[in-house]
This record gives structure tokens, C-alpha cells and sequence, in this order.
């Protein structure tokens, strides 16, 4: 008996439609890697449109609306990531073909147990939506954003930049790198443009990151230029002790230790530190690494300086994970701002007298930013601001604010290079007591 050929793109059609699945159920966004389809061309498109999906996952909704006139159907296995993923192609990714689309949708659906009844609606809904699809493209890019968040957002900082926020979500991220020494032919072998201070941009690549120049020799380790602010402003002389706070996956380890820093890496992940000491090893650079609790670490002996960036709601990283901004709740906001209250008074704990403390978080809320220094200032005698001055960050000053806080966000343009970096917020503070 002749064996079952599957159609072409089926299977990588099946992978994208489980990732979106895991992701639309709560899990945070991670592309397919080669571990997981060895392919890289079939790697990049299916993570191509799993991406595509999650970015226009607002549009998308407005579409499901009209095309699902029952709602969406209940315990339907993939059915739901299918079609969106069949959607965004359809509308957004229209040099995929439309008629890949439909078919392998409904072929997709076919194949689970859970969502084969479905085959039919799946063939009904993508049709329509072929036939409204020029309407469909024409989406308002304010729909992008959920209305809570692009309210705030514009209270914050403003229409022009909720707009742009809208933009560099479409557009996506670009890799950024952390360079361990200046070298200019290794910036040019890598096709990269200068940013601000040792961080470059590479705005499009066509291999993964780890076949690119100098990563072996563990020459740069990739890190937002936002989330390279943060260890610059430190402060201290060289041999300082620094106690780098939820240190995992090491992009500021690895900059304290470049500075010359005597550096402790605590993370309560293991999994996560070993990714860390990874790194470090191939950076060549050797912290202490030490698995603890962050809220409850006691230190022997006080640090010169304290870097905590705290877990968070993350919305600054939309670019790169645009999950975040449809899985986000005031309730998980509140949730975290409790906990980075604890974080702080601990690392003000950890700190001996003098020192140094660096609270930041990539979120673009007030509530895990400037609301969290009130709060320290308040709840924690002997700890003072220490501001932070325009000079401090050249080819960034729109980032300083008046009170000499640091506040990135998307729109923004580091250096003379194109616009967009993560939303960051960063605080500086010292121990006079």
C-alpha cells in the first residue's frame, strides 16, 4: 500500500497553528527553532506567520467578530489558531498566495481530533474572508493596540508616539547587539550600524545568530539598546562589588563585568542561570553565580551597588513579543507592582551605605515606573534619588526626564540610527543611611 504523501507546507502549517495555540492560551512567545523544524526556510515561515498573527492579533479579532457570526466555536482544538493564522496570511501576507491559505487550513483542521467537524466552517470563514480581504487590509492601525492601553499610552506620551507605537509593531525588532570590544571591521562584518555607547543594530539578517560573525568567539551578546542603558549608569569605580539582582539571561551581568565590576549573577531560575552561565562562558567572563530568592537574599556582606531589574508586565517589549499587549491585566499589573516592592526593599537591604541602587523594568507603565520611585522614596528612610544627567546618555537625552529618570519607548530614536528601541524605565538611587 502506497504510503500517504502530505501536502507541501502542511507540516509546518501544524507547527505554527500548536505555537500560536500555546501562545493565544497564556504562554509567552518563543519562535520555532531548529530543534524543532530543521528546515530553515520552512523555520522562517512558519514563525513568519505566527508572528505576522500575533502583531495584527487586533485586526484580527475585528474579523473574527464579523466572519464568526456563533462566536468562536468551544473546545475546538486548533481551530482558532488556524484561522488566524489563515487570516493574516490571507490579508497581511498576500505573496503567500491565497489559495495555500485555504487549503491548508482546512487540511490543518483535519488532522485534529478535536477541530475536524470544523472543516467546512474553516472552507465558509476563509472564503469570505478572501472576498473582504482588500477591506480587510484597509484596517484602521489604531486597532493594533487594545483601547486601555493606547489611552494611557497617549496620556503618557502622547498621539504621535501611540501612533509610531503602532508602526514598530508592524515593523517588528531589529537585533541588537552589545559589543564586548570596539571593533569597527567586526561592525562592518556584520552589517550593523552604531547606535549609542557599545550598542549596534543589525536591521535585517538572513542566517540565525548564532552563525553570525564573532558569536563563537563570544565577540557581542545580543541585548536591546534600551535594556544596555540601565548597567551604564552604575556609577562606580572599577572593583566595585555589584549585585546584580534577577540577573538571568546575563545581558547586564555581562556589562557589569565589562566594566570591571566584582559581580554577583543571582537569578531563583535554575534553568535560567544555566542559560546564563552559558553565555558567560562564551563571553569569557566569569561573575558569581548564585541561586536564590531575590525578595529574601542576605547577603554577608553589603554591595558597592545593586542592579535590579524586576520581572514585569513587560509591555515595552511589544516589538518582539506582541503577546503582551492582549495578555496583560490591571490585575496582573498590580500583581507585579507588589512584588518589584518587595524586590526593592530587599536590594536597599543588600546595599551597604553609600551605594549605589538601579531599579528597571521594560514596561511602559507608570505604575511599575514613576509610581514605584514614590513609593521607595517613601517606604524606605536613608534612601535618596540619585538623578540622572542628560550628559550621561549622549545620542539619547530625550530620555532623561525632568526629574532625572530615564523613560524609553518605542518611537524613540537611539543615536543617529533608525527609530525603535524597548520601552524602558530606568531609576537611580543611593543609600545615605
Amino acid at each position: 500500500m502506497a504510503q500517504r504523501t502530505e501536502p507541501a507546507g502542511l507540516k509546518l502549517r501544524l507547527a505554527a497553528a500548536q505555537r500560536l495555540k500555546s501562545v493565544l492560551a497564556g504562554e509567552h512567545f518563543a519562535p520555532l527553532d531548529a530543534g524543532e523544524m530543521a528546515d530553515g526556510r520552512d523555520r522562517a515561515l512558519a514563525n513568519r506567520l505566527v508572528t505576522t498573527a500575533l502583531r495584527r492579533h487586533g485586526q484580527i479579532n475585528v474579523m473574527l467578530a464579523e466572519l464568526l457570526e456563533k462566536g468562536m466555536p468551544a473546545k475546538s482544538g486548533t481551530f482558532e489558531a488556524v484561522l488566524r493564522l489563515s487570516l493574516a496570511q490571507l490579508v497581511f501576507l498576500p505573496d503567500l498566495g491565497a489559495h495555500s491559505a485555504l487549503f491548508l487550513a482546512v487540511e490543518a483542521v483535519k488532522r485534529d481530533s478535536k477541530a475536524r467537524h470544523l472543516a467546512g466552517l474553516m472552507n465558509a470563514v476563509l472564503r469570505r474572508a478572501q472576498s473582504n480581504s482588500a477591506r480587510y487590509g484597509l484596517m484602521d492601525e489604531a486597532l493594533l493596540l487594545p483601547e486601555h492601553l493606547a489611552q494611557a499610552w497617549t496620556a503618557a506620551y502622547g498621539a504621535d508616539a501611540v501612533s509610531r507605537f503602532a508602526e514598530t509593531l508592524v515593523d517588528g525588532a531589529p537585533l541588537d547587539l552589545t559589543l564586548r570590544d570596539d571593533d569597527a571591521a567586526l561592525v562592518d562584518a556584520l552589517g550593523a550600524e552604531r547606535l549609542i555607547a557599545d550598542s549596534v543594530r543589525i536591521e535585517n539578517r538572513d542566517r540565525p545568530v548564532e552563525a553570525l560573525p564573532g558569536y563563537d568567539e563570544g565577540r557581542w551578546w545580543v541585548q536591546d539598546v534600551a535594556s544596555a542603558l540601565p548597567a551604564r549608569l552604575v556609577g562606580l569605580d572599577a572593583g566595585s562589588t555589584v549585585l546584580d539582582l534577577c540577573a538571568a539571561p546575563g545581558g547586564k551581568t555581562a556589562q557589569l563585568v565589562k566594566a570591571g565590576y566584582k559581580v554577583t549573577a543571582l537569578d531563583s531560575d535554575a534553568m535560567r542561570l544555566a542559560r546564563l552561565k552559558g553565555n558567560m562562558a562564551r563571553l569569557g567572563y566569569a561573575p558569581k553565580v548564585v541561586e536564590a530568592d531575590a525578595a529574601t537574599f542576605d547577603p554577608a556582606t553589603p554591595f558597592d551597588g545593586v542592579l535590579l531589574d524586576a520581572p514585569c508586565s513587560a509591555t515595552g517589549t511589544f516589538r518582539r513579543h506582541p503577546e503582551v499587549l492582549w495578555s496583560r491585566s490591571a490585575q496582573d499589573i498590580a500583581g507585579r507592582v507588589r512584588l518589584q516592592r518587595a524586590l526593592i526593599a530587599n536590594a536597599f537591604r543588600c546595599l551597604a551605605p553609600g551605594g549605589t541602587l538601579i531599579y528597571c523594568v521594560c514596561s511602559l507603565e507608570q505604575a511599575e515606573g514613576e509610581d514605584q520611585v514614590r513609593w521607595a522614596l517613601e517606604a524606605l528612610p536613608g534612601l535618596s534619588l540619585l538623578p540622572v544627567a542628560v550628559a550621561e546618555l549622549p545620542g539619547l537625552s530625550e530620555a532623561v526626564t525632568s526629574d532625572g529618570l530615564v523613560r524609553t519607548h518605542p518611537a524613540m530614536t537611539p543615536g543617529s540610527g533608525n527609530p525603535g528601541m524597548d520601552g524602558f524605565f530606568v531609576a537611580r538611587f543611593r543609600r545615605t543611611g
